[in-house]
C-alpha cells in the first residue's frame, strides 16, 4: 500500500482542486450570467452552459496528474469505466428513469396535467434531442461533475472525516460551484429547496459510490438520469418535485440505516497515495 499523504498535503490538494474547478467552470458561467443579466454583450453561445460541467472533471484530471502522476490517472480511469458492480447497482443507477416514468404515468392518470415522455428530450439552449438528451446529461453534468466531486473530492474527504461530514463539506463546495447558474438558468426563489435536494442527492451519491467501491460511472449515470427527468420541460413542476422528494426520503433512509460513519454497508472508499 502506498504511503498516506499528511493531512496538510491532502487539504492543499483539495484547495487546488476547488480553485481549478471554479476557475474553469466560472470562466464560462460568469460571462453567461452577465450576458443574461444584460450587463455585457454575449461572449459565448448559450449552449456553452453544458461545457461548464467539465470544470470539475478537468480539475480532477489536472490535480490527479500533478499529485499522483500517470499511475493516479490510470487508477482514476479504472473507476471512471468501472461497470462490474452487480445488477442491483445498475438498477439503482437507472432508478431516476424508473421513478420518473412511473410518476409520470400516475400523474397522467390522476390529474389533468399531461406529461409527455417525449418532452423529456427538450432541454435548455438546444433543439429537442429526444432520447439523445439522456446521453447529453450523462456525458456533461454526469461524468463532467462526478469525475470531480465523487471521483476526486469525496475519497479524499473520507480519509479524514466520516462519510456524512465529508458529504456535508462536499455539498457546500458543490452548491457554491453552481452560483453563476442562478443568474442565467435557475430562479433565486428555488434556492432553499434546491439546497435541500442537493444535500439529499449528495448523501445518496455517497451511499452509491461507497457501495460500488468507487465507481464513478455508476454515480454519473444516476446523476445524468436524474437531470434527464427533472431538468427538461416535462420535468419542470410536479414531476421534478415528486422525484426530488423521493430522493430526499431515500437520503433520510440511508442515514438511518447505515449511520453517518460510512453511509454504506461496505465502508468508505478512500484513495491511497
Amino acid at each position: 500500500m502506498m504511503r498516506k499523504l499528511p493531512l496538510s498535503q491532502n487539504k492543499s490538494n483539495l484547495i487546488g482542486y476547488f480553485f481549478l474547478a471554479y476557475s474553469i467552470s466560472w470562466a464560462l458561467g460568469i460571462p453567461l450570467a452577465l450576458a443574461k443579466q444584460g450587463m455585457i454583450q454575449p461572449i459565448f453561445p448559450k449552449w456553452f452552459h453544458y461545457l461548464v460541467a467539465y470544470g470539475p472533471m478537468l480539475a480532477a484530471l489536472i490535480m490527479t496528474f500533478v499529485t499522483q502522476g500517470q499511475s493516479g490517472l490510470q487508477e482514476l480511469w479504472k473507476r471512471i469505466i468501472k461497470w462490474r458492480v452487480g445488477v442491483v447497482w445498475w438498477v439503482v443507477a437507472l432508478s431516476p428513469l424508473i421513478m420518473g416514468f412511473l410518476v409520470a404515468i400516475v400523474i397522467n392518470m390522476l390529474t389533468n396535467d399531461c406529461i409527455s415522455i417525449f418532452d423529456l428530450g427538450t432541454v435548455r439552449f438546444l433543439p429537442p434531442l429526444g432520447i439523445g438528451a439522456l446521453f447529453l446529461w450523462i456525458f456533461t453534468f454526469g461524468l463532467g461533475e462526478e469525475i470531480g466531486w465523487r471521483g476526486f473530492v469525496l475519497p479524499r474527504l473520507q480519509k479524514d472525516y466520516n462519510a456524512f461530514f465529508a458529504t456535508t463539506i462536499l455539498t457546500f463546495f458543490w452548491a457554491l460551484w453552481h452560483l453563476p447558474q442562478f443568474f442565467y438558468v435557475f430562479e433565486a426563489s428555488i434556492a432553499p429547496g434546491w439546497l435541500i435536494g442537493l444535500f439529499a442527492g449528495a448523501i445518496v451519491f455517497t451511499w452509491l459510490f461507497n457501495n460500488t467501491e468507487g465507481s464513478i460511472l455508476i454515480v454519473a449515470i444516476f446523476h445524468g438520469c436524474f437531470n434527464y427527468i427533472s431538468a427538461s420541460s416535462a420535468g419542470n413542476g410536479l414531476l421534478a418535485a415528486i422525484v426530488s422528494t423521493m430522493v430526499i426520503i431515500w437520503a433520510v433512509i440511508v442515514v438511518l440505516l447505515y449511520k453517518p460513519q460510512t453511509l454504506s454497508r461496505k465502508g468508505m472508499f478512500v484513495v491511497c497515495h
